[in-house]
């Protein structure tokens, strides 16, 4: 088994032959590999599509539940949450029955979400948050999954964190990543007072100086963040293997909205046309996943919520030239 040190690149060598995030041409044969083998019919589809389970997390369904949901509306991934894995271990199901479960349904984990606080600046916490982190990606890959969630948990609310160190922190995590098999996705939040734009994400993935950074993003959070939707033109596709796909009104404005707010792909007044548009021509061949938070889906039949969204997602990527 090589080392760590043997498989991973110095910052300077992995800039180079792959080109990080920035015009990441190396990664594309890889990525979209992978990518096939998740969706299973990616010569019929641009997209794989993929449900993530805060759609209905107000129902508090457990997660064969929501896995049955998520295969019966029509998705080929589902992006479970990790604490809603940890539920299904404490009442006694097995992680090999839901892997199972999951497959024989045609299903796909395209990734999970989880909070470990990887980032914080005190160790102690840090530490503490990154056997969290562990313990996370071994309930993923327990089910099937490769992928979790990295947010900026512990650092959303401090302002002005050195993303010098925050990349050091994402390394640490890659790493963790290869122990257990799970990647990291580095996602930052709109509403964060650290990890907040495109830019500071792109830098803090470039900066980790490793071969598996990759980024997860999100059509709400690039909004409320107060992004440039054309900053995506800059990020090769491959850097990517799951985008949050949701909208937004226009009220309320920007600097209030939440994401109680979020609605379905079209029924807002993201360009998601342009935004689609430009991750695939920018390379992106991965899954779709619809995350939403509105209340008003949580009063609602589940399974509806689900056809309902991915029908939305069909027809935002048809309206855009690519379905």
């Amino acid at each position: 088994m090589p080392t760590p040190d043997s498989i991973l690149l110095s910052r300077r060598a992995m800039l180079g032959r792959t080109g990080a995030v920035l015009g990441a041409a190396g990664w594309t044969s890889t990525f979209r590999t992978a990518s096939a083998a998740e969706t299973g019919s990616q010569t019929a589809e641009l997209f794989g599509y993929c449900f993530n389970t805060a759609t209905i997390l107000g129902q508090k369904l457990p997660l064969d539940r929501e896995v049955e949901i998520t295969a019966k509306a029509g998705y080929q991934a589902v992006e479970p949450w990790v604490r809603n894995i940890q539920r299904h271990v404490d009442e006694g199901g097995s992680l090999a029955d839901m892997k199972k479960r999951i497959a024989d349904l045609g299903l796909s984990v395209a990734g999970a979400i989880g909070f470990a606080t990887w980032a914080v600046e005190d160790d102690a916490e840090r530490a503490k948050g990154l056997e969290q982190l562990r313990r996370d990606m071994e309930l993923v890959a327990g089910i099937g999954g490769a992928r979790i969630a990295a947010p900026p948990a512990g650092i959303n609310k401090t302002p002005g964190v050195d993303l010098r160190k925050v990349a050091e922190r994402y390394r640490a995590a890659l790493e963790l990543g290869r122990r257990t098999g799970v990647v990291p996705q580095l996602e930052f939040w709109g509403s964060s007072l650290t990890l907040s734009r495109l830019g500071e994400a792109t830098f803090v993935a470039i900066e980790a100086g490793h071969p598996d950074a990759c980024l997860l993003l999100d059509a709400y959070h690039l909004y409320k963040g107060g992004n440039d939707f054309a900053g995506l033109n800059q990020i090769h596709g491959g850097a990517m293997h799951v985008f949050h796909l949701n909208d937004y009104p226009a009220e309320p404005p920007r600097q209030t909205i939440d994401d109680s707010f979020r609605v379905y792909p079209g029924d807002g007044i993201c360009p998601l046309g342009d935004v689609l548009g430009t991750l695939h021509r920018t390379g992106f061949r991965g899954m779709l996943s619809l995350e939403l938070f509105n209340r008003r889906h949580w009063e609602q039949d589940p399974l509806e919520v689900a056809r309902t969204g991915l029908a939305k997602m069909k027809s935002t990527v048809a309206a855009a030239g690519l379905g």
